[in-house]
């Protein structure tokens, strides 16, 4: 198939793409409407290495995969549920915590999710504190020269709506939409395609131009066989009357 041929069968049945487009962006925006919004705070904890030494500085950037387990491990969930008196299990409780480590910048961001915007920032700041506490109480035992300090980066939990994301669901749904159609619409040309109905469709056919057609006939121009004798008949019936 030429481009042009492309052209034709968007502008043919393009409709087709279009409804469904909408029909599936218009669904998934109504889907995301009727959910309830779930947010998620956000808290980051920087560790600085007491000296700038390569040796201390690497050792730390290996230490951020167990400082993340740390964070979430049973104690400390037991140790949030007690400060923030949540009504939940320490299973649940972790089941909306997240961490993430960023190497180059010794960093660590907890998140927290939550259908209330408060709970969701409470949960990753408590998290982040009672961390910085046990770290803290490590350090004493530490040499000074091998200490690793740890800061909570922001004053206060960043709050942002985790789901639903009706923009982006919206948008997805337009495009699969979009897709949908075009797998209807191009379809549907393959199977008419044996089928002529304009010159259009000679040419693209045959190869050739047309240079002229027989003009359709409508049904009261179309005489069954006979009518014309008929016709006459009757009339030589009335001169007679």
């Amino acid at each position: 198939m030429e481009l042009q041929d492309y052209f034709r069968i968007l502008w043919k049945r393009g409709w087709i793409i279009v409804l469904m487009a909408f029909i599936t962006a218009a669904s998934a925006y109504g889907f995301s409407k009727m959910q309830t919004p779930e947010y998620k705070g956000s808290t980051k904890l920087l560790f600085r290495p007491a000296r700038a030494d390569w040796g201390l500085q690497n050792a730390a950037k290996g230490l951020l995969p167990s400082y993340r387990e740390f964070i979430k491990k049973d104690e400390t969930a037991d140790e949030v549920i007690d400060r923030l008196r949540l009504d939940m299990s320490r299973d649940s409780l972790l089941a909306k915590v997240t961490t993430s480590a960023d190497e180059a910048t010794f960093a660590i961001q907890i998140d927290a999710r939550d259908y209330d915007t408060r709970t969701a920032g409470n949960i990753a700041w408590t998290f982040a504190q009672v961390f910085k506490e046990e770290q803290d109480t490590w350090n004493k035992h530490q040499d000074i020269r091998d200490q690793v300090e740890v800061y909570i980066a922001w004053k206060q939990a960043r709050i942002s709506l985790f789901k639903p994301r009706t923009k982006i669901n919206t948008l997805a749904g337009g495009i699969f939409g979009t897709m949908v159609g075009m797998l209807i619409a191009f379809p549907l040309e393959w199977l008419e395609s044996d089928i002529v109905r304009t010159a259009e469709d000679v040419e693209r056919h045959v190869g050739v131009a047309v240079l002229g057609s027989i003009p359709a006939m409508t049904s009261e121009e179309v005489m069954p066989i006979g009518a014309g004798r008929k016709r006459r008949w009757a009339f030589l019936r009335s001169l007679k009357l």
